[in-house]
């Protein structure tokens, strides 16, 4: 990701002073960085009446990574006061920046929302101590270096830089998805109030979400925004742009692509419901998991020649893949009593939930169990679990995809913004790797991000939306223009080894402090 310090194209002020404090900042961005990821490690192992969480740092079990960097923003100065960082009921961690003195009314200000979340998948921790040969912690990171080999991260995965720019990897669970862009949300604000008198912050209101429960119910932060802050809010609530700090590096295009869009998914869920019986006479039994798995089979052989499957140029096409199962039997010498699995549904542009389960239960093999007396039925399950707060947000596990505009104001704002802090810095080239291109790259994501918990009924009149807020209308849903930007590879995002490139982090930080002012046109 070669990085070298000069400066090819010319910076304006603003730029110049926002990359020197990028820089400046750094290490206390890779210093919080590094504390997020190993904070579940204080709790993982400790014993549950001693205050200890096996599943911390996990969807629902965010509060001690949470707790730390509330304290952290409070003390690094990335609000003006205390009172400007807090927990909502559904137990986001929200912050807020402006400037007071602008002589800007906040009904007039644009609103731009920074939403990361704070979650990570499992851990694995014996995994990648097993497979990297003890030389990587999943919460401490690089034990060993000595331990590890380029042909064993490639292995695991996606992008793997040149052995001379390892010491720029930071190893953990969260470092690529995505705790990187949390961080860099953090010191942007910083460095947002450090510049507020250079105009920075004119004529903006920055709202940061560092969000909960989004690697099992993705977009349930921002969902609960929608449904219980914005409905009748002022227009200083009420988001013009959303920037998504999740992962927007691909191993082969280049690192911090600006992303504008991505599919939506969902959740299917199939029961099939037998008779169980002794196993020496599974003539007495309808075999749940038999007739399962002729359903499994037909949806994949379904799939693998696209048939019911849409495709687009920009986001790709639709696909279905088996996802997870229970089996209910009496022992494993007995035809089983039920069956249930789910297939994970990657929604494209024209395609929709309801027909996605239709063509499921349209399968002959679906039929075929009915006809020989089992029970199937074929629904969207709903998503039940608390958040840390203990809010439940019973949602369909349905996430609706979206797409901004090319040409929307935001986009062309992102652009720029990169062309001023980023581009001059950097000589990457798209398409070599994932280093850090020269060009900006206007992407989409591959995986699902926060922003499916942003889009709306269009018609739905509970949230006082302007005209001048530009939201995106798309089909039967509107949503306020979003795009993403953020440090990490995708491919390498909950693989073993995770790793994040701390430079992408510095530019990110910088990306993040200069976009406010450039949407708000203060060039």
């Amino acid at each position: 990701m070669r990085i070298p310090l000069r400066l090819e194209t010319k910076m304006s002020n603003l730029d110049g002073r926002v990359a020197e404090l990028a820089a400046k900042y750094h290490p206390l961005a890779i210093e919080i960085l590094k504390e997020a990821i190993r904070i579940p490690a204080d709790y993982v192992d400790r014993p549950v009446e001693q205050g200890g969480d096996p599943r911390c740092g996990t969807s629902n079990h965010e509060f001690p990574r949470l707790d730390y960097l509330r304290k952290r923003i409070i003390e690094i100065g990335a609000v003006r006061s205390a009172a400007d960082v807090d927990f909502d009921a559904f137990g986001n961690l929200v912050w807020v920046v402006t400037d007071p003195s602008d002589g800007i009314p906040a009904n007039e200000k644009k609103v731009i929302y920074l939403d990361g979340h704070t979650d990570t998948v499992k851990p694995l921790r014996d995994v990648w101590l097993q497979k990297t040969n003890g030389g990587v912690d999943v919460y401490d990171g690089l034990l060993d270096r000595s331990k590890i080999t380029k042909a064993m991260l490639e292995k695991e995965l996606g992008w793997v830089p040149p052995e001379s720019e390892w010491d720029h990897l930071l190893f953990g669970r969260g470092s690529a998805d995505q705790l990187g862009g949390v961080i860099s949300q953090i010191v942007a604000s910083k460095i947002l109030l450090e510049l507020a008198p250079e105009g920075a912050l004119k004529g903006v209101i920055v709202r940061s979400y560092a969000t909960v429960c989004e690697e099992d119910n993705d977009g349930a932060g921002p969902m609960y925004v929608m449904r219980n802050v914005l409905p009748g809010a002022a227009p200083e609530l009420i988001p013009d742009v959303v920037i998504l700090t999740d992962s927007t590096g691909d191993a082969q295009k280049g690192a911090l692509g600006i992303y504008r869009g991505q599919r939506g998914r969902m959740q299917i869920e199939v029961t099939v419901t037998g008779r169980s019986s002794h196993g020496s006479m599974p003539w007495m039994g309808l075999n749940p998991l038999e007739y399962g798995a002729a359903i499994l089979k037909e949806a994949a052989e379904k799939y693998e020649k696209r048939e019911g499957f849409l495709d687009n140029a920009f986001l790709g096409h639709g696909t279905r893949t088996a996802s997870w199962s229970t089996l209910d039997t009496p022992s494993d010498c007995a035809v089983p009593a039920r069956f249930v699995f789910r297939f994970d549904r990657r929604l494209t542009i024209g395609e929709t939930p309801e027909q996605s389960v239709k063509d499921v239960e349209a399968l002959s093999s679906v039929a075929a169990a009915r006809a020989a007396g089992l029970e199937v039925t074929v629904g969207v399950p709903v998503y039940p679990d608390a958040s840390w707060k203990g809010y439940v947000l019973n949602n369909d596990q349905i996430y609706l995809g979206w797409v901004t505009p090319q040409e929307h104001p935001a986009i062309a704002a992102a652009v720029t913004a990169y062309e001023g802090v980023i581009s001059p810095i950097v000589d990457g080239v798209s398409g070599t790797g994932g280093f850090i291109p020269k060009k900006p790259r206007v992407d989409r994501w591959i995986f699902s991000t926060d922003g499916v918990g942003y889009p709306v009924p269009k018609d739905d009149t509970s949230i006082p939306v302007g005209e001048s807020k530009k939201w995106v209308v798309s089909g039967a849903y509107k949503h306020p223009a979003m795009f993403g930007f953020a440090p990490g590879i995708e491919q390498n995002t909950h693989k073993i080894a995770e790793c994040v490139d701390v430079r992408e982090v510095r530019h990110c930080i910088a990306f993040l402090a200069r976009f406010p002012s450039v949407f708000a046109g203060n060039a």
